[in-house]
């Protein structure tokens, strides 16, 4: 059985794990170009080991009364084994612990709706473009 650990930082302490799994899915498999921002710095960033190998990510930021999800991501060979499930009730838990706040919001892509459905999120609004790519809002309440 895989050991699964999961450990949290506060802005850009020890990023780079961050860094190596979103510029792996997000720029290098998926083509966005702008993926690193200012709220990297003010973000709460979680990586997910499997065996000691950082495999997934994700990060949440206070914006106004709700946490911001968002560059949720899990290496193309480790997908589909609940990893991704793991990296969100992480995120709610520091939302709802850390943050005090009980609503989340995130910009889902087009293909993972089903994903975001399946662990509570309900979209809202129109679907937009982001750099090109469909997008959705999404929320939860926790």
């Amino acid at each position: 059985m895989p050991k699964i650990t999961v450990k949290v930082n506060l802005g850009k302490e020890n990023f780079e794990e961050a860094f190596f799994i979103r510029k792996t899915v997000f720029m290098d498999e998926q083509g966005f170009r702008d993926e690193f921002d200012d709220f990297d710095e003010i973000s709460y960033h979680t990586v997910i080991y499997l065996d000691g190998r950082p495999v997934g990510c994700g990060r949440a930021y206070k914006d106004g009364d709700f946490a911001h999800l968002g560059r949720i991501a899990v290496l193309k060979e480790y997908r589909k084994q609940g990893l991704g499930s793991i990296i969100i009730e992480t995120l709610e838990s520091i939302a709802r612990d850390t943050l005090s706040l009980t609503r989340l919001e995130l910009s889902a892509q087009q293909r993972a709706i089903e994903f975001y459905e399946a662990v509570g999120f309900v979209q809202v609004g129109e679907s937009f473009l982001d750099e090109g790519y469909p997008h959705v809002k999404m929320v939860k309440e926790i």
